[in-house]
């Protein structure tokens, strides 16, 4: 269950970017713009690790996007403070950004994003300004999932899903300006153990849901008090 958020399951998962720099190298190219699905971390840790190493060493500079469900948006509208991994409060605290572990996505989500927090490397990264990251709405993403399985002929999994719906936009925007970028995404799995999310789809039963503020607060307000050191700046100041 806490597979996603720790930060060594993160870094083994690293070979998959390493994987995908091996073969962007073979071809002489590099992406320009790097997208994962994020719901606890691992998978677009493990796409964007040896690309953000560049990033940080000033050797690249790609645009490096993590895509969310609009229903358990971490990221876009999580807090970043100390919190429990897991929802029965027994892991050591780790400062993430988070929704609160007594956050509760909303039933009628589909798929497997549905962790209340993020990684820690990748809270960090995303606190610093290295990445960006975008929320979406699972119709959006299950219409997108099943463009690419036309196209590809390839069922992505609905988690893989939210890549490849930010992907066509970014592609889209780029046919709207007259650019070109090389556009990398992460497809990690096939949606055939989710056959029921897309039954549900294409009845025309799926619905997006958004949570409210009030609902998000109520997660918020289960986040433990701590008393956080204060940062070098404050030291030096002090």
């Amino acid at each position: 269950m806490l597979g996603s958020v720790l930060n060594q399951v993160l870094l083994h998962q690293s070979i998959i970017g390493e994987e995908c720099k091996i073969a962007f190298d073979m071809i002489g190219d590099s992406p320009d713009v790097i997208i994962g699905c994020a719901g606890g971390g691992s998978n677009l840790g493990g796409l964007i690790a040896p690309f953000m190493r560049d990033k940080l060493h000033s050797r690249a500079n790609p645009q490096i996007i993590a895509v969310e469900p609009a229903s358990c948006p971490s990221f876009t509208r999580g807090k970043y403070a100390y919190d429990f991994c897991d929802t029965g409060k027994i892991t050591p605290l780790a400062k993430m950004y988070t929704l609160g572990s007594g956050f509760m996505p909303a039933a009628n989500h589909a798929g497997g994003l549905r962790f209340h927090g993020m990684s820690p490397i990748l809270s960090q990264l995303y606190h610093d300004g290295y990445m960006d990251a975008v929320a979406v709405e699972q119709i959006k993403v299950f219409d997108a999932a099943v463009l690419f399985s036309r196209v590809e002929s390839i069922l992505p999994a609905p988690e893989s899903a939210h890549a490849i719906c930010e992907a066509i936009e970014e592609a889209k925007r780029c046919k709207q300006t007259g650019e070109e970028k090389t556009i990398l995404f992460g497809l990690t799995g096939t949606g055939y153990f989710d056959m029921k999310a897309y039954e549900t789809y294409l009845s025309g039963a799926m619905t997006d849901y958004l949570p409210t503020d009030e609902e998000l607060q109520a997660g918020f307000d289960t986040l433990p008090a701590v008393d956080e050191p204060p940062c070098r700046e404050e030291e030096k100041t002090a």
